[in-house]
């Protein structure tokens, strides 16, 4: 079985095509806007516009495959930024009906997941999603996957990224954040905000500008940041270990590519005897490929195709997702 998986939920537009297990193509273009950083929704958008047409015909050639060789059209319908959402589902929609397809649609968390577990041999992990957009802890129960543990406010990866941008470091900011953090001497008492389960990151971040603007080095500051917020993290990723009793960590999203975090997660885990998986770099940030992935386990383990009526779900929650294709 081939799928086309289609990403558009916020500034990566991505095409990716499976046959099986195999990836036959993964294609991307990142939005950038024309000054500052971040994303302008309707200017996102328009790049995913421009971009779709090239990137499914370099999609299938990379493939070596025509169009009508595809037997699944899947695309992300949420969460994410509704113009940019709405490109990649107006795609889908429009092969689906042309060439006589079936149309699944994907949640975009849940395909970070999804290819975590199709790239690393764990069985009921405990899994730790740090993206852009989203930080959460989760384990699979009955029927879905359960939220043990989020972020109160926003994600340390945006706080990360927008300390980085106030204090003068250059983007990308998640490696250069890391690079002026290895250089830090002087660790800076900073907010520690654990309540349970769940995080906070707005107040670290405030703190931290007003020891910038105190006249602290970046590079104490950034390292502070780090060893903070991803000590918050490693101990509710070790409460939820000992709460379920499980023995696996899976680490999805794009900052699980810091080197500090890994190295914290992987002490902890070693100490508790767990064993602690990461999706490679290549695929932890926004793909075709994920959607493409989950849209096949949806078709071939579950006995109906979930029937969902809304295009787009731009406030679509991880948790309200029934999964029939797990154990």
């Amino acid at each position: 079985m081939i799928c086309l998986g289609i990403e558009s939920t916020a500034h990566t537009f991505g095409i990716g095509i499976l046959k099986n297990s195999k990836v036959l193509a993964d294609k991307r273009s990142v939005y950038k806007p024309k000054s500052g950083w971040g994303i302008i929704p309707n200017e996102c958008a328009k790049h995913h516009k421009m971009v779709k047409n090239r990137l499914l015909e370099s999609a299938l050639n990379e493939a070596g495959i025509d169009i009508n060789s595809v037997d699944v059209i899947s695309y992300a319908c949420g969460p994410g930024l509704p113009p940019c959402l709405l490109v990649g589902a107006e795609l889908a929609y429009y092969l689906s009906k042309k060439y006589g397809k079936n149309l699944i649609k994907v949640h975009h968390g849940i395909a970070h997941i999804e290819i975590g577990r199709f790239l690393n041999d764990v069985s009921d992990p405990i899994i730790l999603y740090l993206s852009g957009g989203h930080n959460c802890i989760l384990t699979f129960v009955d029927d879905s996957y359960k939220i043990l543990g989020e972020t109160l406010d926003i994600t340390c990866a945006n706080a990360i990224d927008t300390l980085a941008r106030e204090i003068g470091i250059k983007p990308p900011y998640g490696q250069n954040f890391d690079k002026y953090a290895l250089r830090g001497k002087k660790f800076i008492n900073l907010p520690y905000v654990v309540k349970g389960m769940d995080l906070s990151f707005s107040g670290i971040l405030t703190a931290a500008l007003k020891e910038f603007k105190r006249g602290v080095r970046k590079e104490d500051i950034c390292y502070s940041m780090q060893e903070v917020c991803f000590s918050m993290i490693t101990e509710v990723t070790e409460r939820a270990l000992a709460h379920t009793g499980k023995d696996e960590v899976l680490v999805v999203g794009g900052l699980g590519a810091s080197k500090r975090l890994r190295e914290m997660l992987s002490i902890m885990c070693k100490e508790r005897g767990a064993k602690l998986f990461f999706t490679p770099p290549e695929y932890s940030r926004d793909n075709g490929v994920m959607i493409a992935i989950t849209a096949l386990l949806i078709c071939k383990k579950c006995k109906t195709l979930p029937k969902i009526k809304e295009k787009i779900l731009p406030k679509w929650r991880i948790d309200n997702v029934s999964i029939c294709w797990v154990k």
